[in-house]
């Protein structure tokens, strides 16, 4: 997602994750360990918005370690936030954030606490930050008390349009084919009481239903299991055990020659497609049924193809480790998490028309 930070706004492009909560960017003077980004780096001192926030600020992530204490002088907060791909560390400040592209749909938000980043891991998919989405205070749903948010993710080979990110009321769904389930409650410890989970009871491929335990993705009371919806997240990942079954019965429909991608792609069923250019073989639809809803993917949301090779685009996760549904499932899927309702809703959508 694009947006800007300071004032005069600096514009930067920030990976949109529902699977976090902090907001952050890399901030100038950056030291030696900072990843190249396509954007100029925000510097705080060229800002007449920025304030360090306080570590007593009860959006500080140092107020825990307080407890209840009075900071010392000048207290700033220092964070190292890991993620499942890389890592991030700097200060914590307050700043303007300026949402929108043209100039007459702009908002600006004073106040917005946000992480200044001086060291990160340097593997950032072309973004200069990213935006907690998340379930937690820090995230930018709940710093601007949003309530709800959507996006519809144009298709991934799709290079030419742009998805859509709509934040508060002006997120909506309604109309024919919406289908709605109710979020899982997440578990009081961290990181998982930021996720979004979901039930999901079961997964055919077709008019074929797998034979996967109904518990497959159960939550455990210890926080293990679990499926989370995750927008930061490219690749679906299926507890061992579903996975196999899903596996099995792709392999079963496709003739091709069957090979291991896992070097190439990280994806470990793929096939040869007789050339480079050749068209991959018809497929039927996937559907996912969650409490109450069914999600319909068609091939092109679970297969991918690239090179001459056609792969299932999900990954084996170890059983009793979180499952995942990730974004290249959700896309041409206008998706609306609605965080006062406790819902996920979903209708399928031609996204780079919305």
């Amino acid at each position: 997602m694009s947006l800007a930070i300071g004032t005069p706004p600096v514009a930067y492009p920030a990976i949109a994750d529902t699977g976090s909560d902090l907001i952050w960017t890399q901030c100038a003077p950056c030291g030696g360990q900072c990843f190249r980004q396509p954007a100029p780096l925000y510097n705080p001192a060229s800002s007449t918005t920025f304030s360090v926030l306080p570590c007593n600020s009860s959006l500080s992530m140092c107020v825990g370690a307080l407890a209840g204490a009075a900071p010392p002088p000048g207290c700033a907060c220092m964070y190292n936030q890991t993620y499942g791909t890389g890592w991030t560390a700097g200060i914590q400040g307050s700043e303007t954030f300026t949402f929108g592209a043209a100039a007459a749909d702009q908002a600006r938000v004073p106040g917005i606490a946000f992480g200044c980043s001086n060291a990160s891991s340097d593997d950032w998919n072309g973004s200069a930050g990213l935006v907690g989405l998340g379930r937690g205070a820090l995230s930018l749903v709940s710093q601007l008390g949003a309530g709800r948010f959507s996006y519809c993710l144009t298709p991934f080979q799709d290079t030419n349009s742009t998805s859509t990110l709509l934040l508060g009321p002006s997120a909506s769904l309604d109309g024919t084919g919406v289908r709605s389930t109710p979020f899982v409650a997440s578990p009081g410890k961290a990181p998982m009481s930021t996720y979004y989970y979901l039930n999901l009871t079961g997964i055919s491929l077709g008019t074929t239903a797998l034979p996967i335990s109904p518990n497959a993705f159960s939550l455990n009371a210890d926080g293990s299991g679990g499926l989370i919806i995750d927008s930061g997240t490219t690749i679906t990942s299926l507890a061992n055990a579903a996975y196999q079954q899903v596996r099995a019965a792709v392999k079963s429909l496709v003739t091709l020659p069957a090979i291991d991608g896992s070097d190439s792609t990280g994806l470990d069923l793929c096939f040869a497609l007789p050339s480079p250019t050749s068209a991959p073989p018809t497929m039927p639809s996937m559907t996912l049924h969650f409490d109450g809803a069914d999600m319909v993917l068609p091939a092109e949301s679970y297969m991918i193809s690239g090179s001459g090779v056609w792969c299932l685009a999900m990954r084996n996760q170890m059983d009793g480790a979180m499952s995942t549904l990730g974004n290249y499932q959700q896309q041409n899927m206008h998706i609306l998490y609605d965080v006062r309702k406790e819902t996920l809703s979903f209708a399928p959508a031609k996204c780079s028309t919305l």
